[in-house]
């Protein structure tokens, strides 16, 4: 089994949670983006409020906040992380009948908040298809990732 750079396994391939006692304590950020397209008239309905399931994007920042707090019990080998600041952001596109969420994650400790900020994208962009299924079921979420990371010993990393 290839487990080189793969810091998940131990040297005999078995799944372990990283040991991160000996790292330092940082300011961590992470910024994580995703999208939902949909039909024009599903947009128009979320957009004006008329969902009968009450304010979608509403609902899914709140989805999303605690998502990001309890990334560690959905991906088994995340360490528990004390968040500091989750932002959700998102940005309606009538041209592209899509809605794009950007989620910045913060903390100071001393592992990264990458999987808590996709996390959040994810839940949030799901959370909008859930409200909204009963009159758009061919929605598709799209373009979920990392945008950039900083602290700790990799550094700043921005992705292209």
């Amino acid at each position: 089994m290839m487990t080189q750079g793969l810091t998940h396994f131990d040297t005999s391939g078995q799944a372990h949670m990283v040991d991160v006692g000996e790292k330092a304590e940082t300011h961590r950020v992470a910024r994580a983006t995703g999208s939902i397209y949909m039909r024009p008239e599903t947009l128009k309905i979320i957009l004006e409020g008329g969902a009968k399931k009450g304010d979608v994007l509403g609902v899914a920042r709140i989805a999303a906040i605690q998502a990001s707090k309890r990334t560690a019990e959905l991906i088994p080998l995340c360490h528990p992380l004390a968040l500091t600041r989750i932002q959700v952001e998102f940005s309606p596109d009538e041209g592209r009948c899509a809605i794009d969420c950007e989620v910045t994650a913060e903390t100071v400790g001393r592992t990264g908040v990458e999987m808590e900020a996709l996390t959040a994208v994810s839940v949030a962009l799901l959370t909008v298809y859930d409200m909204c299924k009963a009159v758009d079921r061919g929605m598709r979420l799209d373009g979920i990732r990392l945008l950039e990371k900083q602290g700790g010993k990799s550094g700043h990393w921005v992705g292209s």
